[in-house]
């Protein structure tokens, strides 16, 4: 999996097509991301201790990473990922612009 925690994305497919936002938390195992603004769902909270009121959260949900697409930096626009060997260390580089990725 190419994607990680704290990049930025767009999405290509679903509901929330064209929508980007910033890696939150990435799944390895399962294969899947969730995107901050991307895919929300509203959640139910019980008050809790009687001082706090109940209240309806959005919360964004999981989605699959053949949905997005890591924006290039420099062009802004979506860009498949490679790796390139620099001094013995693997560094993740954009395909379109050459960019390096954090």
């Amino acid at each position: 999996m190419n994607i990680k925690k704290g990049d930025k994305v767009i999405v290509i497919a679903g509901k929330d097509k064209g929508k980007s936002g910033e890696v939150i938390r990435a799944f390895p195992r399962a294969s899947k991301v969730v995107v901050a603004g991307v895919s929300v769902a509203k959640r139910h909270e019980k008050s809790r201790k009687g001082k706090q009121k109940g209240q309806v959260v959005e919360i964004p949900m999981p989605i699959h990473v053949s949905n997005v697409m890591i924006l290039d930096p420099q062009k802004n626009t979506r860009t498949r990922v490679s790796t390139k060997r620099e001094k013995g260390t693997a560094v993740r580089v954009t395909k379109k612009s050459g960019a390096e990725l954090k």
